[in-house]
């Protein structure tokens, strides 16, 4: 086998590598800082959903959604769905951030992490067919 033959496969291995490195550290930080401020009722977060006029049981909606998106970018077989789903919540984040919260800036944190979440979905497209083939 020669060099050129072998690209593409040192290619693919390295692009999983690139999905799985991404996945773990936006999996960590949807748990840890972006879910569990929610959930345990930090000030900010409570602030925030209070200027936006949410009521509580969202704030906890919205942070249990996260909780399981981050989990399931950690799970092989959930990561594709999951960044689907992250990918929605960004925009409706996106959209409270510009329209309702006037965040200008603060808009960027949303769309960043809704292009890696578009990213891992479009490379986890396989995992989401597989898993539409099933149900």
């Amino acid at each position: 086998m020669t060099v050129a033959e072998n690209a593409p496969a040192v290619s693919a291995v390295r692009f999983h590598r690139t999905l799985w490195a991404l996945q773990g550290l936006l999996g960590v930080f949807l748990i840890v800082a972006s879910a569990a401020p929610k959930l345990v009722g930090e000030t900010t977060a409570v602030q925030t959903f209070d200027d936006m006029g949410a009521a509580t049981w969202f704030r906890y909606f919205v942070g249990l959604v996260e909780l399981a998106g981050g989990i399931g970018l950690l799970v092989p077989r959930l990561a594709g769905l999951a960044a689907v789903g992250l990918t929605l919540l960004m925009v409706g984040a996106t959209a409270t951030q510009l329209f309702i919260l006037h965040g200008g800036a603060l808009a960027l944190t949303p769309v960043i992490i809704g292009a890696m979440c578009v990213f891992i979905a479009w490379g986890r497209r396989d995992s989401i067919r597989r898993l539409r083939a099933r149900s």
